[in-house]
């Protein structure tokens, strides 16, 4: 099926592009997500018309997020967790957890925003994690797990 993308989507392309993806992803995900159109000769018409200020818009997220990620660049988070002697936790540190306390703090991160690297965090100590506030900003974070002994 081929699309017409209306913001920049991560592996496929920018604003306005028309694309081809598989029948299913753009039916459940960029439709949906109001991310991409189905490219006919209207959509396309429309968006031409609509093109100026859709940009803006675009624009106007990433300068939002620009700002907060020089606000949340090397910033460091602390969770605290039930741990074992030997510093391992029980349980986990997911992404759920570090958008809950960047949340907390004043930032407003959904855990889809937060990857980590190597999987959810399972020892007492710091870890880098990178914080994607949009397809442009990537900004690394510090999370100190400290263990509370059970």
């Amino acid at each position: 099926m081929q699309v017409i993308l209306l913001e920049k989507v991560v592996n496929l392309g920018n604003l306005g592009e028309v694309v081809r993806v598989k029948d299913g992803y753009a039916r459940n995900f960029l439709i949906p997500q109001r991310m991409a159109r189905r490219a006919t000769t209207t959509a396309i018409a429309e968006f031409e018309a609509k093109r100026a200020d859709l940009e803006k818009a675009a624009a106007e997220k990433l300068a939002a997020a620009q700002a907060q990620g020089e606000k949340l660049n090397g910033m460091t988070v602390q969770i605290s967790q039930k741990s074992g002697v030997d510093g391992r936790l029980f349980g986990s540190v997911t992404n759920f957890d570090i958008a809950e306390a960047l949340t907390k703090q004043g930032f407003a991160v959904e855990k889809a925003q937060v990857r980590l690297p190597t999987g959810p965090l399972k020892i007492v100590g710091e870890h880098a994690v990178s914080v994607a506030l949009h397809t442009d900003v990537v900004i690394d974070v510090t999370v100190a797990v400290i263990g509370e002994h059970a």
